[in-house]
């Protein structure tokens, strides 16, 4: 494909201008690393000297850190914490990001959600994770919640310029979360990106969406296996939502952009090569093209930046984040 790099790097230069709103489940990824020391006398287990904990923004919680690093913290989010320890330290990683938090809905009967990874490693090896503990609460919200959540969203989605829908299934989005978060934004005529895994037809009415294969294969019911059937599934999706374009992402195959009136673009990996963790890249993916979006850019040139991003992201470990100077100096190498 032909890439217009001065068009590619005025719309990098305007992703510091808009405001976005993320509404979703909210989540900390705490990285607990330690010191592979010996086998325990207790249990064939592994004890590990504990040398720190990193909090690290997770879930929808890593797109709004996305944004926050690209357009200088112009981002709220929305979605409900617990009333526990793990809720104080999510609010202060926010804070350390500077993300708005004055939307978010405390709820003591759920539990702030939260993936604590344990790593070891010893001085001839590179840092392995060994096991991973999560705390959430997957119902759905209660109504009082619910509409605490609605009030909020009613209060804050006017000042933004495009609202990022990030629903992992942990029970923030409700059916009526959705459904009037995407009717508040037709109103006040902003733009919608949705983030889901499944029910992917769902969402009417939208700006995009960002599934990846697998979850867009589960949602159309069938295999992707060439072209055609990718091809078809965008189709469907684009009839389904009504939305203006369907970026599908495809791991070490690239991205898919798939417009009405049969426009489809292919976009290719950039430095697969160098690939050490995908942990977040769809975050990442999601994050900086709605940010490319709501600056003006059309979506293909908005998923070429989302690509462009991802390839920085996944040289780092966990969920990370880039800046616009990264994004410049990676389009100045294409």
């Amino acid at each position: 494909m032909n890439i217009d790099k001065e068009k590619l790097v005025s719309y990098i230069k305007k992703l510091t201008e808009p405001k976005i709103l993320v509404v979703g489940d909210l989540a900390m990824d705490e990285m607990v690393y330690g010191d592979a020391e010996r086998i325990s006398r207790e249990a064939p287990v592994l004890i590990l000297q504990h040398t720190h904990t990193k909090p690290i923004l997770g879930g929808a919680s890593n797109a709004a850190h996305n944004v926050a690093t690209l357009n200088g913290g112009k981002i709220s989010v929305i979605g409900v914490f617990g009333k526990d320890y793990q809720a104080d330290q999510l609010y202060d990683t926010f804070k350390d990001a500077g993300i708005d938090t004055q939307y978010v809905v405390q709820d003591e009967t759920r539990k702030t959600i939260t993936k604590t990874r344990i790593l070891g490693s010893i001085t001839t090896s590179i840092t392995q994770q060994i096991v991973r503990i999560d705390r959430q609460t997957n119902a759905p919200l209660s109504k009082t919640t619910e509409e605490k959540v609605i009030a909020n969203i009613e209060k804050a989605l006017p000042d933004c310029d495009l609202v990022i829908l990030s629903n992992y299934h942990i029970g923030t989005l409700t059916e009526s979360v959705i459904g009037k978060t995407i009717e508040l934004a037709k109103k006040y005529n902003k733009k919608v990106v949705v983030d889901a895994q499944r029910d992917l037809g769902s969402y009417k009415g939208i700006t995009s969406m960002t599934p990846n294969l697998p979850d867009t294969q589960k949602s159309v019911g069938f295999n992707i296996v060439d072209r055609e059937s990718l091809e078809k599934a965008g189709d469907m999706l684009l009839r389904e939502t009504s939305a203006e374009a369907i970026l599908i992402t495809c791991g070490a195959d690239g991205m898919f952009v798939a417009e009405p009136d049969k426009k489809y673009t292919k976009i290719p990996v950039f430095n697969k090569s160098e690939v050490f963790d995908v942990t977040g890249a769809g975050d990442t993916v999601t994050a900086v093209y709605s940010l490319a979006l709501a600056a003006g850019a059309d979506p293909v040139y908005a998923a070429i930046i989302g690509n462009v991003a991802a390839s920085i992201v996944v040289r780092q470990w966990g969920c990370a984040t880039t800046t616009v100077e990264e994004l410049l100096s990676a389009v100045e190498k294409l």
